[in-house]
């Protein structure tokens, strides 16, 4: 089902998400949710709070090289833990709880991390390039923090400027 994406400046988004402890259907239904409006909006990855769910759940799914995010590509994150992460890349980001902006964000160019499955089994992964941003990217929304906190005071202004213009219109 296509739930709807809370916006920018939505209090719920800046909300530390809650530990998941139960691992059922209700569960897995949340994460069909996360996928199928992901995947709607054209996004490539989404936090459980996105849709108003405040835990500790993330969706993840690359396009692959015709541009399609199939079912079975997708990469389900429960209660991530970032243990290592590497180097330095400039990347544009975009958010889909702030539509049709973009903006260079300094991130870790490699990054591993801990978590679990829909299942409750324990899982790792190493990533890198675009999966590495959207991992970081997202495991900050489950921290309620926003890509447009890194930008520099000047930019961060430009934005809130230009984001109050584009919602009166």
């Amino acid at each position: 089902m296509i739930r709807p994406v809370l916006l920018y400046p939505d209090k719920r988004l800046r909300k530390r998400s809650a530990e998941i402890t139960r691992f059922d259907e209700k569960l897995g239904e949340l994460l069909d949710d996360m996928h199928d409006t992901m995947v709607e909006k054209k996004g490539v990855g989404i936090a459980a709070v996105q849709i108003g769910a405040p835990v500790r759940a993330i969706t993840i799914n690359i396009p692959d090289e015709n541009g399609e995010q199939l079912r079975e590509n997708r990469i389900e994150i429960i209660n991530p833990t970032m243990f290592s992460c590497s180097g330095g890349v400039l990347w544009s980001e975009g958010c889909l709880s702030i539509p049709e902006f973009n903006e260079d964000v300094m991130r870790f160019e490699k990054v591993a991390i801990a978590f679990v499955d829909r299942n409750g089994e324990e899982r790792s992964l190493e990533a890198q390039g675009l999966l590495a941003i959207a991992i970081q990217h997202e495991i900050d929304h489950l921290n309620g923090k926003l890509f447009v906190e890194y930008l520099s005071l000047l930019k961060r202004k430009k934005f809130e400027k230009e984001w109050k213009k584009s919602r009166k219109n």
